[in-house]
Formats: C-alpha cells, structure tokens, sequence
C-alpha cells in the first residue's frame, strides 16, 4: 500500500497536515434481475392529484348603521351645477326635437289652415304660427329656461344642504345600514 493517501484507515492517526477526504460509499453494481427489482422498489409512487379543496363557507354580511350628519354645500353646489347643467342641455335638445317632430308632421300648416278658415276671408292678413313659432325662437325660449333652471336648481340645491345640516344637528341625522356583498 502507498503512504500517499490521503483516506486514513479506521483505526489509524491522520497524518499531520493531510486533509481528510470523506469516504465514498460504496457503488452497487447497476446489472441483474434482482437489482432491477430493487431498483424498482425504491421509486417514488406515482403522484396522485391533490384532493380538491371546498371552498370556505360564505361568512355572514356585515352590516354597519351609519348616520348621515352633515352634507358638505360645496359639493352640493357643483354636483348640482353639473346635473342642472345636464338637465338644461337636455330641455334645449328636446325642445328642437319637439319642434321638428310637430313641423315634420304638419301639425303647423294644419292649426294655419284651421284659423285662417275660422277668421274667414274678411280678416284680413291670413295667420302664419310658423312665423309666431319659428325654429330660432323655440330654441332662444328654451334656452332661456335652461339658463333659469340652472340658477333654481342648483340655489335651491345648496339651500337645502344647509337646511339639512341644521335640521341633522337636532334631530342626529339619517340612518343608513350598509352590506357588503
């Protein structure tokens, strides 16, 4: 045997200065029926699909009961503005719509003729709605109460944010319980 290896043997002193390897198992041989068994035996089982997981239970609802105590006039006066503004856009197109509907159907040739057969041919000046009822004066009119719309709604908005933070002081509020789904 050589002196140079550097595995010390059981029961014999390292020599100084060598580094201990650590020792290698021994190899099997990899050939024959009964280590193919063997072999087989010790490969894992095949896995098996997780089990399915139930779903957890629906919890209850929470509720919470809040009070409304006081509303901000500022966020009233532009949420009020903005929808007023909504509203009047909507009466000016409608009343375009309305009129164009009622020319379209000749409903104002009609309401003419009708008077003008009333009034007889000794009235004189035959009578015109269309002149009374022209196009640019529905939508000058219309949009005159848009603009006056827009003014009422949203003063008498903020007014009543303030008659109801008055009224919440006294009276605590309104109650509102809220879920969630």
């Amino acid at each position: 045997m050589s002196t140079n290896n550097p595995i010390p043997r059981p029961g014999s002193a390292p020599k100084v200065g060598a580094t201990a390897r650590p020792a290698r198992p021994a190899q099997r041989p990899t050939s024959g029926p009964a280590t193919a068994g063997a072999a087989a035996a010790k490969r894992p089982a095949p896995k098996t699909p997780p089990a399915l997981v139930k779903p957890a239970p629906k919890a209850k609802a929470r509720r919470a009961r809040l009070l409304v105590s006081k509303v901000d006039p500022w966020s009233v006066l532009k949420m009020a503005f903005l929808l007023s503004v909504a509203l009047g856009i909507v009466t000016v197109i409608a009343a375009i719509v309305l009129w164009s509907v009622l020319v379209t159907m000749g409903l104002f040739e009609t309401v003419n003729s009708f008077v003008n057969e009333i009034q007889g041919k000794e009235g004189g000046v035959p009578f015109d709605l269309l002149a009374i009822v022209s196009l640019g004066q529905v939508a000058s009119f219309s949009t005159i109460v848009a603009v006056v719309n827009v003014v009422l709604l949203t003063t008498l908005s903020v007014l009543s944010a303030v008659l109801y933070n008055i009224s919440a002081t006294l009276v605590g509020g309104i109650g509102v319980t809220l879920t969630d789904d």
